[in-house]
């Protein structure tokens, strides 16, 4: 009992740290957000100090994330998830998965866009993407080629090529987002009986 208990502890810092830089926030600004020092997160982080109940308190309100997702908490046998819908520049993002690093799914939904711009801007990172358009019209922009995916249709690509996606239709486009931030790729097989 006590070698698991050490090992969930163990795993808290490395978890927060994740957790941080998955949403891009410094120490400085979950500092502000906590009220707790720089040093203090940093000593956590590392595994220098164990975080104590009234630490993880003030970073679960800062991450908006519940305690259990903090600290690894084995599951309680209940399937259910319960996804808190994020907001960004008008786009949905609706996490389905709950493991920081390694392959996550989201739900993304795309408002209309006012005016489809002629190139989109497109970013570089590392990881592999792969998304299917639930409902609508979805530009992606990949390198030099622009594609049109409509509902029912999917991509994969390496995220390290320069990419953006656009709703491109007359109503809002929702899609579903696998992603491996190490260039994980997600293994979909059908077998026919």
């Amino acid at each position: 009992m006590s070698d698991d208990l050490d090992r969930t502890l163990d795993a808290v810092g490395p978890r927060l740290r994740a957790i941080r830089k998955q949403r891009h926030n410094t120490l400085g600004q979950v500092a502000k957000l906590t009220g707790m020092s720089v040093s203090t997160l940093s000593r956590i982080e590392s595994g220098q100090r164990r975080p104590t109940l009234e630490v993880l308190l003030p970073l679960a309100r800062a991450y908006r994330l519940p305690l259990d997702d903090l600290v690894g908490a084995p599951s309680t046998g209940d399937p259910r998830i319960h996804p808190r819908p994020v907001t960004r520049d008008g786009v949905v993002w609706v996490p389905l998965s709950r493991e920081p690093g390694g392959l996550n799914a989201f739900k993304q939904l795309l408002p209309v866009a006012e005016e489809l711009p002629e190139r989109l801007e497109q970013q570089v990172h590392e990881g592999h993407e792969w998304l299917y358009v639930l409902t609508g019209k979805l530009r992606l922009a990949l390198g030099d080629q622009d594609f049109e995916l409509n509902a029912g249709e999917a991509a994969e690509f390496d995220t390290r090529v320069p990419h953006a996606i656009a709703n491109a239709g007359e109503r809002a486009a929702e899609i579903l987002i696998i992603f491996g931030q190490q260039g994980e790729r997600p293994h979909l097989r059908a077998r026919s009986r």
